[in-house]
């Protein structure tokens, strides 16, 4: 399936997709935060028939309602289908070096070369956390990378 990705000026990444049914759904993602969520017209792919303001908390909902919690299952499929990337999952714990810390802070990529890909919290998934994400006790975090990269990450996260 091919998404169409446009930037618009001054408001943000608008998304387009066209479904197997042959309609068309855009998500504008706002520079100012939150997410519109439009369908558009069968007969007009330029007008929406319907356009839902949600909050980035409401996003995050749709994306788990969605099958967000099943990109961990995909990304153990690539590993099996890509040799050498590895997924590790660390929980961040009460007193860990990075409790209260934002990833930008624990400099995991620059030290280890693995990718915080996504953080679980209270049964929820941020999906891609930018380096301003503050961990919090119980997070976990899911990294991507080689082996020797996500077992270093590992043991940074968890002050090992």
């Amino acid at each position: 399936m091919e998404v169409e990705e446009t930037r618009l000026p001054g408001i943000g990444t608008k998304h387009e997709l066209t479904t197997g049914e042959g309609r068309r759904l855009a998500v504008v993602r706002k520079r100012a935060g939150g997410r519109e969520l439009a369908v558009h017209d069968e007969d007009d792919p330029d007008a929406c028939l319907v356009t839902l303001a949600l909050s980035d908390e409401e996003a995050d909902v749709l994306a788990e309602l969605l099958g967000a919690p099943s990109i961990i299952e995909r990304l153990q499929r690539l590993n099996e289908q890509v040799k050498g990337i590895v997924t590790e999952a660390v929980v961040i714990d009460a007193g860990s070096p990075f409790d209260g810390r934002t990833i930008a802070e624990s400099m995991t990529r620059a030290r280890t070369g693995s990718s915080i890909v996504a953080v679980l919290r209270g049964g929820e998934m941020v999906l891609g956390p930018g380096a301003e994400f503050r961990f919090a006790p119980g997070d976990t975090a899911v990294i991507v990378g080689s082996a020797t990269g996500t077992a270093a990450a590992a043991r940074l996260l968890s002050g090992a």
